[in-house]
């Protein structure tokens, strides 16, 4: 697995900074703020469990829906909302994924059944998956050279800090003027975002494109991604060999074998299968689902082990994250200036060494341990590591793709975004279950679970360091994909 990052290339004239310029950094405000809105509602609304199962009486079930929906359809429709946004404009699906999604948080604050909430729900999710792929395609077509790592620097630290952010302002919110608005605070964020974008981001012309749409493709992907998470989530609750996670994972892969052959035989497919065979994209997403699954994988044990063991309330626990979230954006910082000067390998390894560091001193934490000597320097150590592997996975995946594909490669990199965290709840979920009921006596889980994610992140490091030998004659793809004709090489 290489890690290899080419600087951009891009050059553009050098001048005094203008309105020009600086409408391009508003945009990335703009676009930032968006983003966060959609990470913070992965998480935010755990706190809240609780508070809208006793006042909407909703069982477990129905609360384990609450969140799986938004899971779900954010990371199933990814994919189709890449292409959308690289056919129909990125900005036009900008605005439509940010007005959905703004309903659907209205929608949810109003809920007064569980019913009504699972369908705002799943409405945020549609918004999600339309706006995030727009928006990161463009801040990839907005800027170039050193300031594209700076600006994707930013975009990788919101994405990581975000998650942990929402536990906080779930306990703040929850804990003041109710669980409603964990949602209605979206509302004014995305009303003010969808009047400032029109006068910041340009239109981008509509591409035409031959043939009828891959209707087929895009429904069988949505499909496979959708159960593929699905069967994740299932496993944290249920176990790894339980039918219910079993069989959507297994039908899952399936449907990605059959959208691999819809998409080599139609004529307008909604993915070309080549862009997944190039070692950049290979190599930035395998970062990322890495990445992003010990990141939640690590605010799911910790936020356990901080109630649970050491009995703290929401709130409490909400805060002692915050240095973590300050981590995260510091270390996406630091690592978008080192990529430029060292290459994504090297501060991939790292950053995978470092936050392996930080998940061993976890492993020693106790019932006895005092929260903020002992189990806070571990969590800041790995938060600061995970900074830059998310920066190093997008360059990594955006470096060397065409303009009018970086829509559909940003929805790539960021449904590993959604897979990674699926993965990462779902095995150390396992590995714990023995301390994460209420009734648990013991820790001896969440220990086992951090020495699992200590060997995972070094394991990663030395993948990340080794990198691939392999190249021949200039190729970009992988020697298996040739073979398997997925691509043509020259030889």
């Amino acid at each position: 697995m290489t890690t290899n990052y080419r600087p951009s290339t891009d050059t553009v004239p050098a001048a005094v900074e203008g309105p020009a310029d600086r409408r391009r950094w508003l945009t990335l405000v703009l676009l930032c703020l968006a983003q966060f809105m959609l990470i913070v509602d992965v998480t935010v609304v755990n706190v809240a469990l609780p508070s809208i199962g006793a006042d909407l009486a909703a069982g477990r079930e129905a609360l384990t829906w609450v969140v799986t929906a938004y899971v779900l359809t954010f990371g199933g429709l990814m994919l189709l909302g890449g292409r959308l946004a690289d056919v129909l404009g990125r900005r036009n699906v900008l605005l439509a994924g940010l007005a959905v999604f703004t309903v659907g948080s209205f929608a949810c604050g109003l809920a007064v059944d569980e019913t009504t909430l699972i369908v705002g729900r799943v409405a945020q999710g549609v918004g999600a998956a339309l706006l995030s792929p727009a928006a990161l395609s463009i801040i990839t077509t907005t800027f170039h050279g050193a300031e594209r790592n700076r600006a994707l620097g930013v975009w990788a630290g919101i994405g990581g800090s975000g998650a942990v952010v929402g536990v906080l302002l779930g306990g703040i919110l929850t804990s003041g003027p109710g669980w409603e608005w964990v949602f209605f605070i979206n509302v004014p964020v995305g009303l003010a975002i969808l009047t400032a974008i029109p006068a910041t981001v340009a239109a981008d012309r509509r591409r035409s494109r031959e043939g009828s749409p891959d209707v087929a493709g895009a429904f069988v992907v949505t499909s496979a991604t959708a159960l593929l998470v699905y069967g994740l989530v299932e496993a944290g609750d249920s176990g790894w060999t339980a039918t219910g996670t079993l069989a959507p994972i297994a039908a899952g892969l399936l449907l990605y074998a059959g959208f691999v052959i819809i998409e080599r035989t139609v004529a307008t497919p909604v993915l070309r299968v080549e862009l997944l065979t190039r070692r950049p994209v290979v190599s930035g997403t395998f970062i990322m689902l890495v990445a992003t699954g010990l990141l939640v994988g690590f605010f799911f044990l910790s936020t356990l082990y901080l109630q649970h063991a050491l009995g703290f309330s929401a709130l409490k626990t909400g805060l002692i994250f915050l240095p973590a979230a300050v981590a995260i954006g510091v270390g996406a910082q630091v690592g978008a200036h080192l990529i430029g000067r060292l290459g994504g390998r090297p501060v991939a390894a790292a950053a995978f060494f470092l936050t392996a560091t930080g998940a061993a001193l976890l492993t020693r934490v106790s019932v006895e341990s005092d929260a903020y000597t002992e189990f806070l320097p571990g969590l800041v150590i790995a938060a600061f590591g995970l900074g830059p592997a998310f920066v190093v996975a997008t360059t990594t995946t955006l470096a060397n793709v065409d303009q009018h594909e970086a829509g559909l490669a940003s929805a790539v990199i960021n449904t590993f975004h959604e897979l990674g965290g699926a993965i990462g709840v779902a095995v150390l979920s396992t590995v714990a279950a023995a301390s994460t009921a209420h009734t648990a006596t013991s820790i001896d889980g969440f220990m086992d679970a951090f020495t699992v994610s200590a060997v995972t992140a070094a394991i990663a490091g030395g993948i990340a360091l080794r990198g691939a030998t392999w190249q021949a004659g200039g190729c970009q793809h992988w020697p298996w994909s040739c073979p398997l004709r997925l691509v043509r090489c020259a030889s």
